[in-house]
């Protein structure tokens, strides 16, 4: 888990914080730039909602959109100018334009949103799926105005975007906010004043990297890094409901930090988390983990129904997996098919 948080500590030191936004730098992203302009505007009456839609036209997914439709085509990759989705969300006559005047629910499309739509199709007019299951893949290294500047590739993105912006990269922070930065963020403390003055008398080259080392080993830092996991997981002490009865969860608490402070491996932290009472020879911290499954409310009122409940809790463990580890809730799925989600309530 460490080496990531490593990288961006280095990178952190010397650069200012700047996003990357491959609209200025390179190609469009699908489901950023291009699939929210078709949501608001088009699939109301173009998704996947068979009983409203219109004109057997869909446009939450790309195929059959190149065919021939009677001497048309509703997208012509590398060519926006043949394209009728461009003629018809440009069209001089208000009856033939879409969105059409009378939609009403939404606001028109804008300039830089046909623009969007234009450059898309010149890229090629590629659909995607659910980022959630689209593998993450690395970038080529953009081109940079000092070679000299970048002292790692994430540098090279950051001074590709500011010479894009026609801005220069800010000088080195000074020492006593470096440390702070790195403090607050790995250990969620300031550092004390003799830990500033000691980084303020080490003049090696590496005693940055020695601060990040120390936060790094710090019992601290699984406390600090663990918040955010036992928020997604929903973890508390208490069963909810009513009476919200206590219960005993810190071990599985306790369980996290301490995976957080070995720096365990993301697969064997899911793993053990799901099933770990299922490995072979589980060992008891292993089985500990599998607290995560139990983070749902528990209901043991006077008058509530076990068999009602034990749905219950199947459909809140099922909803919480979902949103940790697949990146989408899967709540609509409960009781309809949602839209946008690749989750069927089947």
């Amino acid at each position: 888990m460490r080496s990531s948080v490593r990288l961006l500590f280095c990178f952190l030191a010397s650069q200012p914080a700047v996003l990357v936004n491959s609209r200025a730098a390179g190609t469009l992203d699908f489901n950023r730039d291009v699939q929210p302009i078709l949501a608001g505007h088009c699939m109301e009456c173009h998704g996947p909602d068979a009983a409203g839609r219109k004109g057997k036209l869909r446009l939450d997914r790309g195929d059959s959109l190149a065919e021939d439709r009677g001497g048309y085509r509703i997208l012509v990759p590398g060519k926006p100018e043949a394209s009728e989705l461009i003629a018809r969300i440009t069209h001089a006559d208000p009856e033939e334009r879409m969105p059409p005047a009378d939609f009403g629910k939404k606001e028109p499309l804008k300039p830089e949103e046909i623009e969007i739509l234009k450059r898309w199709i010149a890229e090629g007019a590629e659909f995607a799926g659910h980022w959630a299951f689209t593998p993450p893949q690395r970038p080529p290294l953009p081109k940079v105005s000092n070679e000299n500047w970048p002292k790692n590739d994430i540098d090279r993105f950051v001074l590709n975007r500011l010479d894009a912006e026609g801005l220069k990269p800010a000088p080195e922070a000074e020492k006593t906010r470096l440390i702070r930065r790195a403090a607050l963020a790995l250990n969620g403390l300031p550092p004390t004043i003799a830990e500033v003055d000691a980084f303020l008398a080490n003049g090696s080259a590496d005693a940055y990297e020695k601060v990040v080392d120390r936060l790094l080993a710090s019992p601290r830092y699984g406390l600090h890094m663990a918040l955010a996991w036992l928020d997604a997981a929903r973890y508390s002490d208490s069963s909810g409901y009513q009476a919200d009865w206590e219960r005993y969860q810190w071990p599985w608490r306790d369980w996290v930090v301490d995976a957080y402070n070995a720096n365990m491996p993301f697969d064997q932290f899911t793993v053990e988390q799901l099933a770990g009472d299922m490995l072979p020879e589980a060992t008891a911290p292993q089985k500990i983990a599998t607290g995560f499954n139990r983070n749902h409310r528990i209901n043991d009122e006077g008058g509530s129904l076990d068999a009602e409940f034990e749905v219950e809790y199947v459909v809140d463990r099922v909803d919480t997996t979902a949103t940790v580890w697949l990146g989408l809730s899967a709540g609509c799925a409960r009781c309809h098919d949602h839209k946008y989600d690749p989750l069927s309530q089947k």
